[in-house]
């Protein structure tokens, strides 16, 4: 038996040594790790990247229509959680009927929800601005007061609204930090902050005063066209060089090109009436084509 078992462990062949690994492994190359950044060469770096923006769009602007501070205040509560093409798809019948603060204030609830409804969350908006309305009428006069103090109290009105119609139309500086805007600050490097009260606190450190409202439209233009939330393009980002989250998209500039929005990628703005230097074509317009050509292709059809 003892025997047996010696033949069988001699007939196993003799376990070799490991070879070596002689396949070359071809990897991608390392992304060099970037040094860390000293405060200063944050600043330096970020107002650069305004300065690019600048020249990137130079026609930036609010994409609200409005023709006074109270369509501005009006369109921009409305705006929340929904597109500015969308508000301004609604504005035009709503400022018909209720053109001004004293208007507004008396209007029937039920109405008011109706007109708004495309928005969303119309029960709270409509809400707000009877709420806005009354206060205006009641304690400014039937003006919209051009103090950031004076704003935040009426209903429906924060910071970033306010803000938007200080630097709009009372030439006030300000910080409008919505989601856009709070998203790139982060992935440009220049906070870490996720409250948009110490988002705007923070940034307001690194830019002078006069450029606040100007810098704010340039950095949601390029939220909207270019560093979108789900899928940024950096492959077809002029400031790609300037950005630490270069790569967190697509960096094929082919791939990228095809993610490009509005005027940026040839389509339509969000404004029915746009600044005359805007680039990109007027939804209005762009729609007002779309139905000649529908009714053409009936024409022929008959």
């Amino acid at each position: 038996m003892a025997e047996s078992k010696v033949r069988k462990a001699a007939a196993k062949p003799a376990v070799k040594p490991a070879a070596k690994v002689t396949t070359k492994v071809t990897a991608k190359p390392a992304v060099k790790p970037r040094k860390p950044e000293s405060h200063l060469a944050m600043v330096r770096r970020a107002r650069r990247i305004n300065r690019e923006l600048a020249e990137l769009y130079p026609y930036a602007h609010p994409e609200l229509d409005f023709d006074n501070p109270f369509e501005l205040l009006v369109a921009t509560v409305l705006s929340a959680q929904t597109t500015d093409l969308r508000v301004n798809q609604t504005t035009p019948a709503l400022f018909a009927k209720y053109p001004t603060p004293e208007d507004m204030a008396a209007a029937v609830p039920e109405e008011l929800e109706e007109i708004i409804r495309p928005t969303g969350f119309f029960r709270n908006k409509a809400k707000s601005l009877i709420g806005l309305s009354i206060a205006l009428r009641d304690e400014f006069g039937g003006e919209v007061p051009g103090r950031l103090a004076d704003l935040v109290t009426l209903p429906g009105v924060g910071r970033k609204t306010a803000n938007v119609v200080l630097g709009n139309v009372f030439g006030v500086p300000g910080i409008t930090v919505d989601t856009h805007f709070g998203r790139l600050a982060r992935r440009f490097g220049w906070t870490a902050e996720d409250d948009p009260v110490k988002v705007e606190a923070v940034v307001a450190e690194i830019f002078p005063k006069s450029e606040w409202t100007m810098l704010s439209h340039r950095v949601v233009f390029h939220g909207r066209r270019i560093c979108h939330s789900q899928k940024p393009a950096c492959g077809a980002c002029p400031i790609a060089p300037l950005c630490p989250s270069y790569g967190e998209g697509e960096t094929d500039p082919e791939k990228a090109k095809k993610l490009l929005k509005y005027e940026m990628g040839g389509h339509p703005g969000q404004r029915l009436r746009p600044p005359a230097d805007f680039p990109g074509e007027a939804a209005a317009r762009a729609d007002a084509v779309a139905h000649r050509g529908e009714v053409a292709d009936l024409a022929v059809a008959e």
